[in-house]
């Protein structure tokens, strides 16, 4: 399907001036609109129902909402700098404008309140949490018929539009690499429970080692809050424990990259760490060193079908540009159901090799 902007392109005039036309906003001159209405027409360019409503006397935006992540800068995480990256492509193509917004600590976003002011028209929320009082205001939001997409957070029972990953499937891809490697005594540092993709990847390193004949040592089980920070303060626990602890799986690159750090730290040589996977494949992981294997996650299609899902409507239909470039990705990914998982990739470095480690 055509954007807007190729619309513009063709007729010769802005965007802005596209979406006065095919709205009925304002006065425009005869010979414009003409132009604007046959370059839509030859490019088969119809508005969604959320464009339209944009165009006509609302806010204007789509509002991004980011968690609230102690002691991690957000915008330099490769998680949200990606799936931002791909919300404001998507966005950028339909003429939209973003409001990015912060949920405070220890407080539940008013997300009514927000459609109410005017402030957005439609809504996506990155990492919400699995909490009674985040699911409520979520549920209000849904009653009320208020246009939002969840990303990265599953609440089971309900049917809201989602994007996420398969983090299951990618955390038992980890600790399958692992296990056939030899590696027994895994430490997984995870995190925290209160996000569902904490949970899956849980889900995933428990069906992993099972797989593998073995079961999740509790004692191995640590817990960090996605910063790097986190990683360094896990390493003192783990490095207590090296003579047993041979692989170690973090939930995020910046949480394993902190273990090597902390490791480092405490007079580890780089040739005696254990075997280390990490997730997310964010740039980082290939600077490491070693080199981070890791579990790429696609952040920034994830991005762009969150905003899809909202411009063609509550059911998640999808553009045909956007289903094209995902498919191409992964055949197998499903556009027609509320939940889009997009699937996840090991990408095996010098970290979690035997021959390859240094």
């Amino acid at each position: 399907m055509a954007s807007r902007r190729e619309v513009a392109e063709l007729a010769g005039v802005s965007e802005a001036t596209v979406s006065r036309v095919l709205n009925g906003v304002g006065p425009i001159r005869e010979e414009t609109r003409r132009k604007v209405l046959e370059a839509s027409e030859r490019l088969g360019y119809v508005p969604s129902a959320l464009a339209r409503s944009f165009a006509r006397s609302k806010s204007g935006n789509l509002g991004v909402v980011l968690p609230y992540v102690p002691k991690a800068h957000l915008f330099s995480a490769y998680f949200f700098s990606e799936m931002l990256s791909g919300i404001g492509s998507k966005a950028r193509d339909n003429g939209l404008d973003l409001l990015v917004m912060f949920q405070t600590a220890g407080e539940t976003m008013n997300y009514t309140d927000l459609f109410r002011r005017q402030k957005i028209d439609a809504c996506i929320i990155l990492g919400a949490r699995h909490d009674q009082d985040e699911l409520a205001a979520i549920q209000q939001l849904d009653r009320e018929g208020h246009p939002f997409c969840i990303m990265n957070q599953h609440f089971a029972g309900e049917s809201f539009t989602e994007v996420d990953a398969d983090h299951v499937e990618g955390s038992r891809l980890a600790i399958r690499h692992l296990t056939d490697q030899g590696y027994r005594n895994i430490a997984f540092l995870n995190g925290p429970d209160i996000y569902s993709n904490s949970q899956d990847r849980l889900e995933g390193v428990r069906m992993g080692l099972h797989e593998a004949g073995m079961e999740l040592e509790p004692s191995l089980l640590f817990e960090g809050n996605y910063s790097r920070r986190s990683g360094i303060d896990a390493a003192s626990s783990i490095a207590e424990r090296l003579h047993e602890i041979d692989a170690v799986f973090a939930a995020n690159d910046r949480m394993a990259i902190g273990v090597m750090h902390g490791l480092r730290e405490r007079g580890v040589r780089i040739e005696d760490f254990p075997a280390f996977v990490g997730y997310d494949d964010s740039d980082a992981a290939e600077m490491a060193v070693p080199a981070l294997s890791s579990v790429r996650v696609p952040f920034f299609e994830m991005g762009e079908l969150a905003v899809s899902k909202l411009i063609q409507g509550s059911h998640g239909a999808v553009d045909a540009k956007t289903a094209a470039s995902a498919t191409d990705y992964h055949p197998n990914v499903i556009f027609d159901s509320p939940r889009t998982l997009l699937p996840t990739e090991l990408i095996v470095r010098a970290s979690s090799q035997r021959q390859g480690r240094i």
